[in-house]
This record gives structure tokens, C-alpha cells and sequence, in this order.
């Protein structure tokens, strides 16, 4: 719950970051918001159990027989 939060909290700083240098630059944003992003979906994800190991039914399989 603290990570999610945490890459929450990262959106948000990116937005305010690429928001502020795209007024000032007029024609590109950020680089760092972007980077800041791309680190808080991947957070985000993690958080969410997108990145778990879930073994297939056959490796269940494999596993099961190599334990008898």
C-alpha cells in the first residue's frame, strides 16, 4: 500500500515538473517527468502484484513430479 502511494505521489510530481518546464520551454517538456513516469507505472504495477511469479499448470507439473 506505502509503494502505490508512493508512486502516486511520483505522478503527481511529474505532472507538476513536466507542466512547469513545458510553460517555460513553450515546445518540449521535461525529460526527468518523463523518467519520473516511467518509474512510478512500473512502481505502480509492482504495487498492484502485476510483476508476482505465478507458476503455469505445467510447471506445477514439473514440480510436483520432481518432488516424488
Amino acid at each position: 500500500m506505502i509503494e502505490l502511494a508512493a508512486a502516486l505521489i511520483m505522478i503527481g510530481a511529474a505532472i507538476m515538473l513536466y507542466r512547469r518546464r513545458a510553460a517555460a520551454d513553450a515546445d518540449y517538456g521535461s525529460q526527468g517527468a518523463v523518467l519520473l513516469f516511467v518509474v512510478a507505472a512500473i512502481m505502480a504495477i509492482h504495487a498492484l502484484g502485476g510483476l508476482d511469479y505465478r507458476p503455469s499448470a505445467a510447471e506445477l507439473e514439473i514440480i510436483k513430479d520432481r518432488a516424488q
